[in-house]
């Protein structure tokens, strides 16, 4: 068991013990160490409820509690908090224990069929920034489901269907006759805004676009294979730059929306079936009474156009009933902009209505913010476009490279680059991780590649350093036993012991920067360690450390491979 669940089990306990059988304890990291190594905080509610002293309570918790072997000492502190601190034993026990394991002491949670669907992209255009969190917060959830233990699905939710596929075939089409198109859409992009500009003044050519939309939905053989072909080319660039990311995601887990379009139209009539669809200007809409505006009307979930035309928020029903019916999933962590926050709560509430969805089914919008400039817009280029995500990431690995060529000059040109390519690619992606993903965040080069603070390059150089000290050591003795007396040794063993727990909360509450921020404090705890506690001296090394030095390696190397980020053997 975890060291949380554990100390709170034998809390929970030692409180129904003491005639508070109801209470529920809360342990949690001490927030100095001047109060421990952890804190139980549940006292003074179960106090307040039996009309009982708080301290009184928690000292009689203190006599029933049995923390044998665990902990050193338990001390009351304020009106009633109970302070924890471990027994350096136990500490050794549970670094031994991790060493032994492959997943370091994480246990798995009770299995699930998850899906992680993230990316998502439009495949009318090329990928830019806007896509960036959800490719690398997606794929960091998607790992760390996995690793605990999960049945896990990735899923990329396209966009490959609708009136702007008719305007670009159509383009294609006119492109290809012409002989003046560009058939490899090397720049998606001006591809898009050509045939826009082409769509918005040439009613002829507009018109073109539509009768493409009109085959493309009836299933017109050649509309088809050039529509194919399209979607082929754009998963091309997609895939491109997954594969500079470092994104897991392939072609293997598209699922477009073209793939729920024949089902659409069934979907539409259970919806009147079961009493939930109102005609209202010619449009099929859903009125939602738990989104009432102010003036007391329901909020519309417009599920067909007037004109019998669908919309995403149908194609986004018709994956909820594949997924729970077909795919029987018990969890989807949908990983999408904040600002379709409403439509994920209308789209949820619709579904359960429908009986598409249970109430059992976690179905979850795991938002993120947007990546702001430094004039706290969202993030542009000079000429106000979008920055396309393929020429950020080579800008990380240029500046990168910029960087390890002043720190190590002395390296071949080859070395460096891929360091740089490493450190670039973690910089921008830890970068972003390392934020609550519910907020915006100012976008700042200096800060990501700075190794300094909770940076991707600290934390690289951090794991390099530990490292180094067994390239010098060379063989020794891993089974010896550990002592944890100092107290750096007592620090650095405590966060390692916490690796568990924090796993755990991140896969419960799609929160990576909590992982971020948990192995900077272990690469602090190991600076400090290693400066106080000599791991080997006159030659001799310190087996005991040694193991503490192998634990922490593994931690940083494991957490950082979760997050997505490649780690360096030197830098």
């Amino acid at each position: 068991m975890s060291l949380l669940p554990l100390l709170n089990v034998r809390f929970a306990t030692a409180l129904a013990q003491v005639g508070a059988p109801n209470a529920q304890p809360l342990v949690q990291p001490a927030g100095r160490p001047e109060f421990g190594d952890y804190q139980m905080n549940g006292v003074m509610g179960a106090a307040k409820a039996l009309k009982l002293n708080p301290r009184e309570l928690a000292k009689n918790v203190i006599d029933a509690v049995d923390l044998a072997g665990i902990a050193a000492s338990l001390e009351i502190a304020g009106p009633g908090f109970i302070n924890i601190k471990l027994a350096d034993s136990f500490l050794a026990a549970r670094v031994a224990s991790a060493l032994g394991d492959a997943q370091l002491g994480v246990e798995n949670l009770p299995r699930q069929k998850v899906m992680v669907e993230y990316s998502s992209v439009n495949l009318a255009k090329e990928m830019h920034i806007g896509h960036l969190r959800g490719g690398i917060i997606g794929d960091a959830l998607a790992r760390i489901q996995n690793f605990v233990g999960q049945e896990v699905l990735r899923q990329n939710h396209v966009g490959d269907w609708g009136t702007q596929f008719g305007m670009l075939m159509a383009y294609m089409a006119e492109s290809r006759k012409t002989g003046d198109g560009d058939f490899e859409l090397k720049d998606l992009d001006t591809f898009y805004k050509k045939s826009k500009v082409r769509f918005d003044e040439d009613p002829a050519f507009a018109d073109l676009a539509r009768e493409y939309v009109v085959k493309l939905q009836g299933g017109d053989t050649d509309v088809l294979a050039l529509w194919k072909q399209f979607v082929s080319i754009s998963l091309t660039h997609c895939n491109a730059i997954y594969q500079k990311l470092g994104l897991l995601l392939d072609n293997g887990d598209v699922r477009g929306e073209s793939f729920y379009n024949d089902d659409l139209p069934v979907l539409v009539n259970e919806l009147r079936e079961r009493g939930l669809l109102t005609e209202d200007q010619g449009a099929q809409v859903v009125f939602l009474d738990e989104f009432k505006n102010k003036d007391g009307e329901p909020a519309a979930f417009i599920v067909q156009k007037q004109g019998g035309g669908y919309l995403y928020a149908t194609t986004d029903l018709g994956a909820i009933r594949f997924r729970t019916r077909e795919l029987k999933l018990d969890r989807c962590l949908y990983v999408v902009d904040a600002r379709q926050g409403l439509h994920f709560q209308q789209l949820f509430t619709t579904a359960r209505k429908a009986g598409f969805l249970a109430e059992d089914a976690q179905f979850e919008h795991i938002a993120y913010g947007t990546i702001m400039g430094p004039d706290g817009k969202p993030l542009k280029t000079r000429s106000g476009d979008s920055v396309k995500l393929g020429d950020l990431l080579d800008e990380a690995v240029e500046r990168a490279f910029k960087l390890v060529t002043e720190k190590r000059p002395e390296l071949d040109e080859s070395s460096r680059k891929d360091i740089a390519k490493v450190v670039g690619i973690g910089a921008l992606k830890y970068a972003d991780l390392s934020k609550n993903r519910n907020t915006d965040y100012i976008f700042d080069w200096d800060a990501m590649l700075s190794f300094e603070g909770n940076s991707a390059p600290y934390l690289l150089f951090a794991y390099t350093r530990v490292k180094s000290i067994f390239r010098k050591v060379g063989d020794w003795d891993r089974h010896v036993d550990i002592s944890v007396a100092e107290p750096a040794e007592h620090a650095l063993a405590l966060e390692l012991v916490r690796f568990a727990d924090v796993i755990h909360q991140v896969a419960r509450d799609s929160q990576p920067h909590f992982l971020c921020a948990y192995l900077y404090n272990v690469a602090t705890a190991f600076s400090r360690f290693y400066e106080a506690c000599p791991v080997l001296q006159d030659g001799v090394a310190n087996t005991s450390r040694l193991r503490l030095c192998a634990l922490t390696a593994d931690t940083l190397k494991t957490g950082l491979d979760l997050l997505g980020i490649q780690v360096l053997e030197v830098m």
